[in-house]
């Protein structure tokens, strides 16, 4: 079997049953054809992209994914046939739901605006009709002075004056009440369109940033590195056998974990400027700018025995779990993609050789240009 395909299957971390009916598991790596290796690395890949989104958790489908990339290691033709008809048809159905869930997004950022937008034409709407009563007044008292009538334009002028200073207090009145309401709406409007945001952005489980998030702030920081030259380093880490546990515990425990693994990466990077993302499943990634590699281990030691020595209790059960981590610093010159590429590699490192430990990143091919 090809190096690629064999790395693409033990990264799947499980136990390869030919069925979940089986009692006998097996942890021999299976045997895939190329084409079998490909469709796993597509659906590897539509699980660390997952969000949560109505009717779909993250949590279910991932565990349907897991499930159809464990029909489709097996040799039955029959029986893979069966399994891509069923994966076509939810792969379907769930496209559908995640469209609708961004468009319904969009929809709710389109709604806020526009209600804002009201607002201010009904305001726009109350002055012309003002200006509209200003300018009646005008004609009459232009008639008044064509009349010849002493009377009339006494009359006249004594109403306009009344009328205007009548209208000039009305006019600063509501200009104070629309100032205010303005005011108020764009408080409003900020606030929504900040919650709108954060939501896009955050994981629904954990509350870390999500892996849109990440891909933006990573932008960020590099046009940053580029003018100030500071050093920053990325961790990519995985929490160890995190499938095991799901089978032994149960899916609601996992999500606990999983809780509990960004609270701690919380507590272990804390400064301001650290940052936190899960990019999906039991993935994870760290931004530390400002930091060498060798203040980022100093770091990611001290995050590792805090999570070796927690216990975490959940309901009757006591679970502990350890993360494998990969560390790369940033190199002269380097993107986003050739920077996550070596700390992956580095993670992938540590889980082939013991799991429960980090492995620094091989330095960059980059070379500076002159």
């Amino acid at each position: 079997m090809k190096q690629w395909m064999k790395k693409l299957v033990e990264q799947f971390d499980m136990d390869w049953g030919t069925t979940s009916q089986d009692s006998a598991r097996s942890n021999e790596t299976p045997s895939l054809t190329e084409d079998r290796a490909t469709l796993l690395y597509i659906l590897d890949i539509y699980n660390k992209h997952l969000f949560e989104i109505q009717n779909h958790s993250v949590r279910k489908v991932r565990a349907k994914l897991d499930a159809f990339a464990k029909e489709l290691v097996q040799k039955d033709t029959e029986a893979t046939e069966k399994t891509l008809f069923r994966l076509r048809q939810f792969i379907s159905s769930y496209r559908i739901d995640e469209y609708t869930f961004v468009q319904n997004t969009f929809d709710d950022f389109k709604r806020i605006i526009w209600d804002f937008a009201d607002h201010l034409s009904e305001e726009a709407q109350v002055e012309d009709a003002a200006q509209g009563d200003i300018n009646q007044s005008l004609e009459q008292l232009r008639e008044a002075v064509e009349s010849n009538s002493i009377d009339e334009l006494r009359a006249k002028s004594r109403e306009f004056i009344n009328f205007y200073l009548k209208h000039q207090s009305s006019k600063n009145e509501r200009r104070s009440k629309r100032m205010e309401s303005i005011k108020k709406n764009l408080t409003t409007v900020k606030k929504q369109l900040m919650e709108a945001n954060q939501t896009m952005r955050r994981d629904h489980l954990t509350g870390a940033h999500n892996r849109r998030s990440y891909d933006e702030q990573v932008r960020r920081y590099l046009q940053l590195h580029e003018i100030d030259k500071d050093p920053m380093t990325l961790i990519l880490l995985d929490i160890d056998f995190f499938k095991k546990i799901n089978d032994a515990y149960g899916h609601d425990i996992g999500d606990f974990v999983l809780q509990e693994c960004v609270r701690l990466l919380q507590e272990s990077f804390s400064r301001e400027e650290d940052f936190i993302a899960r990019l999906g499943g039991e993935e994870f990634a760290v931004i530390l700018p400002g930091c060498n590699v060798e203040a980022a281990i100093k770091m990611a030691e001290e995050a590792m025995q805090r999570i070796r020595k927690e216990v975490f209790v959940h309901e009757k059960f006591e679970i502990r779990f350890t993360v494998s981590l990969g560390i790369a610093e940033i190199s002269p010159n380097e993107g986003a993609d050739s920077w996550y590429k070596r700390a992956d590699e580095a993670l992938y490192e540590s889980k082939q050789t013991g799991r429960n430990k980090y492995t620094l990143a091989k330095s960059s091919q980059i070379k500076r240009v002159a």
